[in-house]
């Protein structure tokens, strides 16, 4: 009998955790009530809204957490998605679980012991600012249809009056994901001298037509449900819940991934758990998303999905990155964007030409793909935390060091140029250089050093490893994440005086290609590269018939080594000269014996260090 009765418990615990795994998301993060942390404050000056409609009586629901500091420099404002609100972090152990309790929270990667922090609901929601479920003072009725559209614009001008009314004059930054990508956006747009960095997760300039088309439809089956009634339906007993369940349920298909889809649903897919619903579940995928959208009527207003979701759609910087560029010239702040590798509702070559845009108007900007199986969530779930938490940390500590934020500034180690031999060379060819890229940055040395001296006014890093962007950003570097054969054509023309390729060029795919979208987007490249000709690697070839490998820097095996091509010096020099480059400097170097090499270099030096350029 107790056997029995521990089998049934074991099977009873299996299935609770199968379906705890299974209906886990995002909207787990969100309250069903509004949290009692909450703080309102009402306008006192009337607002126009981008549609001139003019508002009398808008009260903002907020929350904050840690404290602001004297000099009132510690701030960072934290915008939500389209279901999201204010709580945004549980304040004690008592309180409900916040949307964001993994990132925002003393010790965390936005640390309240640090920074004061601020989350509000934003206009047109349904969690206590003014949204369609509120009471239009002037007719004594909710708004409900009446609510008058309103634009991510608006919703940033109405938290721009928060922070007047909090007496801060400028942000530390401000950060969202998905519409608050959005929202973060538009403030380094409209409100530049308010803040002095932008973070942007799971964003872009805009929504694609395909993601649109969810919410079209989210939309119509809300309208469409009986119970709809031209949106005031607040007296009914009845309201357009089955409209509002359909469109989550569509959106929860835009947040997911192929991946996590298959990984939730394809092992038990003709298993459908048991939900008390009247939406199919033949499938457990079915089950999944009936009883998201069951869950989500419970907390959440059907006119505000419309409103916001419209305002979501209707967000639009330009058609491409030279139009886009325009609304981004001039606002002088530091920008960091995130994409998600799984994320089709905003993929990422929406933050790609982003990125795009905000270099051709000369902005500093950092932008990192993270690879996900997570889907347009990622930027909620802790999956890979590890990752995208320690840059957005980076990022703030950076921007809290330059602005001296009082108490909290991180140290920056006194780090001495690596030992690499090149970089002084490379030091050397740049001279008085102000604009310089590297390509192949790797954790960042260098231009740190090249930062350190202080001759150039701009500096960015490019490589596609993660683990050594987030240590170069670390170090203040600002960086992005692309894949040197595919990606430059991101960066607009003549944007730098140097590209360093440092080390990179036996790796590049296509050299010729490559070298000249260097050349076109600077006037000189720099290039450091191991010379396969060298003594003791044409000993190891022709007497050992080994694979060439050394001590210097050709120290990898044949089956791990990232060289693709094993050039030796002269072949390089053959190569400017048939291709029309221009060698405008050379060294070479022996790095064993750690020293120059004048004679014979092609047989005597391990490692050749050009500086060269192109004619047009």
């Amino acid at each position: 009998m107790l056997m029995i009765l521990s089998m049934t418990l074991i099977m009873l615990c299996k299935f609770i955790s199968e379906d705890k795994i299974m209906f886990h998301s995002s909207d787990d993060l969100r309250s069903n009530k509004i949290s009692d942390y909450v703080k309102y404050f009402k306008l006192d000056t009337q607002i126009v809204l981008e549609s001139g409609f003019k508002f009398d009586d808008c009260i903002i629901a907020y929350e904050t957490y840690g404290q602001l500091n004297a000099e009132k420099n510690n701030a960072i404002l934290i915008c939500h998605a389209i279901s999201g609100d204010s709580h945004v972090s549980k304040h004690d152990d008592n309180d409900a679980d916040g949307w964001w309790d993994i990132m925002v929270g003393p010790g965390l990667y936005i640390d309240t012991n640090k920074y004061f922090v601020i989350s509000s609901n934003i206009l047109g929601g349904c969690m206590g600012t003014t949204g369609p479920n509120h009471i239009n003072e002037k007719t004594g009725d909710y708004w409900g249809s009446d609510f008058p559209e309103i634009s991510v614009s608006d919703m940033v001008l109405v938290q721009s009056k928060l922070i007047e009314y909090l007496e801060i004059d400028k942000l530390l930054c401000v950060i969202g994901g998905s519409l608050g990508a959005y929202q973060s956006i538009e403030w380094g747009v409209r409100f530049p001298d308010k803040l002095h960095g932008v973070i942007s997760l799971a964003g872009g300039p805009r929504l694609t037509s395909q993601g649109i088309a969810f919410d079209i439809i989210g939309r119509n089956a809300i309208r469409r449900d009986p119970y709809f009634n031209d949106g005031q339906y607040y007296k009914q007993s009845e309201a357009p819940t089955t409209g509002l369940a359909l469109a989550r349920m569509l959106g929860h298909i835009t947040y997911l991934s192929e991946e996590s889809m298959s990984e939730k649903f394809d092992h038990d897919r003709y298993d459908p758990k048991d939900v008390d619903t009247d939406f199919e579940k033949e499938f457990s995928v079915g089950s999944y998303l009936a009883y998201q959208g069951d869950k989500f009527v419970e907390r959440f207003d059907p006119n505000s999905y419309i409103t916001l979701s419209n305002a979501m759609d209707k967000f639009d910087l330009g058609k491409n990155s030279s139009e886009i560029s325009v609304n981004l010239t001039g606002k002088n702040l530091k920008w960091f964007l995130m994409s998600f590798t799984s994320d089709w509702l905003f993929p990422s070559s929406l933050s790609e030409e982003l990125t795009s845009a905000l270099i051709i108007a000369k902005e500093e900007v950092n932008y990192i793909e993270i690879p996900s199986n997570c889907g347009h969530d990622a930027f909620l779930l802790d999956d890979d935390i590890k990752y995208y938490g320690n840059y957005v940390k980076n990022f703030i500590e950076n921007i809290a060091n330059e602005v001296n934020v009082t108490d909290y500034q991180e140290s920056q180690p006194d780090r001495k140029i690596s030992e690499r031999q090149d970089y002084n060379i490379i030091l050397e060819f740049l001279d008085n250089s102000k604009r310089i890229i590297d390509l192949g940055c790797g954790d960042g040395d260098l231009l740190y050093e090249i930062k350190k001296i202080g001759n150039a006014n701009k500096i960015l890093g490019i490589d596609n490893n993660l683990e050594s962007l987030l240590n170069a950003s670390k170090k203040g570097i600002p960086v992005l994440g692309l894949d040197l054969n595919n990606d430059l054509h991101l960066i607009n023309d003549d944007q730098f005086d140097v590209a360093i390729l440092s080390l990179t060029l036996q790796s590049i795919i296509e050299v010729e290609t490559v070298l000249l979208e260097i050349c076109r987007i600077s006037s000189k490249v720099i290039l450091s590269f191991p010379n396969f000709a060298y003594e003791p690697l044409r000993k190891m070839l022709y007497e050992e018939g080994r694979a060439p490998k050394h001590t210097g820097v050709l120290k990898y095996e044949w089956y791990n080594s990232p060289n693709k091509r094993y050039m030796s010096i002269l072949d390089f020099e053959e190569f400017c000269n048939i291709k029309n480059f221009n060698i405008i400097n050379s060294k070479y170097l022996n790095t064993v014996q750690n020293k120059f090499v004048n004679e014979n270099y092609n047989f005597n030096a391990d490692l050749g260090i050009f500086m060269i350029s192109k004619d047009n």
